[in-house]
């Protein structure tokens, strides 16, 4: 039997991946969206998001902006304490492994986020945190 995943409580992000997982990846048109389940870090759980992402070679990007809160989401604290993590792009669901891009790679990362999603400009300036940049390789 299939282990129970737990969608985000947010009521916007648990509706976008309603709509992702009915049209089999195509909720927003035009936006690369993907799901990423992690384990809860607390709770053991398998715990299911939406993001944007963009692509780079063959690694999937994702920025935990939280939409510019001043704590990370919970999501990104998950794949810390556990970066062994599933992802489904489209219609397709793979596992993957996630880990937070150096600082080095961070500055050419954050530069293409934007680039997909301009109001991450502003999230940056609404939190006295560094956002976080995730890289997420497909495991072989």
């Amino acid at each position: 039997m299939a282990e129970e995943v737990s969608d985000s409580p947010n009521p916007w992000v648990a509706d976008h991946i309603r709509r992702f997982v009915e049209t089999n990846g195509n909720a927003r048109s035009g936006m690369n969206d993907l799901l990423l389940t992690t384990r809860g870090r607390r709770s053991g759980k398998l715990r299911r998001t939406a993001l944007l992402y963009a692509r780079d070679d063959d690694r999937y990007v994702v920025a935990a902006s939280n939409a510019g809160a001043d704590r990370h989401p919970a999501w990104y604290l998950n794949l810390v304490a556990d970066p062994d993590v599933t992802v489904q792009v489209g219609a397709q669901t793979f596992p993957a492994r996630a880990r937070t891009a150096t600082a080095e790679e961070r500055l050419r990362l954050w530069q293409l986020m934007i680039s997909m999603m301009p109001s991450y400009r502003e999230y940056e300036k609404a939190t006295a945190r560094d956002i976080p940049v995730v890289i997420i390789e497909p495991s072989p």
